[in-house]
């Protein structure tokens, strides 16, 4: 049994489990979003004994006897002064990535008060944002950590001002404390569960996919393949873009999707993702635009390597 604390409530647990998935299933806790799944873009930081760390690669094995704090576990001063300093410097635009940057802030202006500009770009390196770039998410988490410093006071948020003044967004509140709804918030009656088995290679022919033993799992409800899709092509300027890459075609770049499983339950999607057999056979990837771009370069579309001349 695994007992740890979540938000100053203490938790016992039997079996192990990613920690993410017990915060976002069990205990409601969403505003702890996941993104890469890989603990690369920081997007479900949390705080595990004061120090930050992603709920995506951390198992409830590894938390007995520990802490762990999340968006929800901030106080509510915390909770006013990020709202308002993130609104205040336009911080917020898409906002799935705002929880995960508001806890990495948390933790250096907790161990350092009063931090320079190079001091929050340094702890927020390993939060990726998507959309808004970091310069005013910088700006954001300085004139948090000044409020808390020195007990300014949360000024009301004014959204009258005149055209050509800047507001704060009416959604906020929302992105910053996680309680926004994304896609995978919403829960359904019914609702199944889906995962890509991705290329590992950046180039290579996918030469046998076998399904079989998947569909033969108890949880699995179908796979889906490029022979399953109607039109297998997507693309912003053109349509050129394989949803999946089919037998006898060749990936473009590693995590290129091959199939899709379908489960009943959440927790079986890895199991039954491993009962796919994908064979490869591995090719010289392109690496440049340079070597693109060379009259002998294999193509990576059939139109060819260049969409277009200016």
């Amino acid at each position: 049994m695994y007992q740890f604390q979540v938000n100053g409530t203490y938790h016992q647990v039997l079996d192990d489990q990613r920690l993410i998935d017990y915060l976002r299933d069990t205990l409601g806790l969403r505003g702890t979003k996941e993104g890469c799944s890989g603990g690369a873009c920081g997007t479900c930081t949390i705080l595990i004994d004061g120090k930050k760390s992603k709920a995506c690669v951390v198992t409830l094995s590894q938390l007995d006897g520990k802490k762990v704090t999340t968006i929800e576990g901030l106080s509510e001063r915390e909770k006013s002064v990020y709202t308002y300093a993130f609104g205040e410097c336009g911080a917020v635009q898409c906002g799935f990535c705002i929880p995960g940057m508001i806890i990495s802030a948390k933790a250096l202006i907790d161990e350092n008060p009063n931090p320079t500009s190079a001091d929050i770009k340094k702890a927020i390196m390993g939060n990726i944002c998507r959309c808004t770039g970091y310069v005013k998410i910088e700006q954001g988490i300085a004139l948090a950590a000044q409020m808390l410093r020195d007990n300014i006071p949360v000024p009301a948020a004014d959204y009258t001002a005149a055209v050509g003044t800047p507001l704060h967004r009416i959604d906020v509140e929302d992105k910053v404390l996680g309680t926004g709804l994304y896609s995978d918030d919403f829960k359904v009656d019914g609702m199944v569960y889906a995962k890509a088995i991705r290329s590992k290679y950046p180039r290579a022919r996918v030469d046998r996919i076998d399904i079989n033993k998947a569909l033969a799992h108890p949880q699995c409800i179908t796979v889906l393949t490029a022979c399953d899709v109607p039109f297998n092509k997507t693309g912003h300027l053109t349509p050129d873009w394989d949803v999946f890459i089919k037998e006898g075609h060749v990936t473009r770049y590693v995590g290129d999707a091959i199939a899709l499983a379908v489960v009943k339950e959440k927790k079986y999607l890895d199991e039954v993702c491993n009962l796919i057999d994908v064979e490869y056979t591995e090719l010289k990837p392109l690496l440049t635009p340079e070597e693109a771009m060379a009259p002998d370069a294999p193509l990576l579309h059939e139109s060819g390597n260049i969409l277009s001349y200016q």
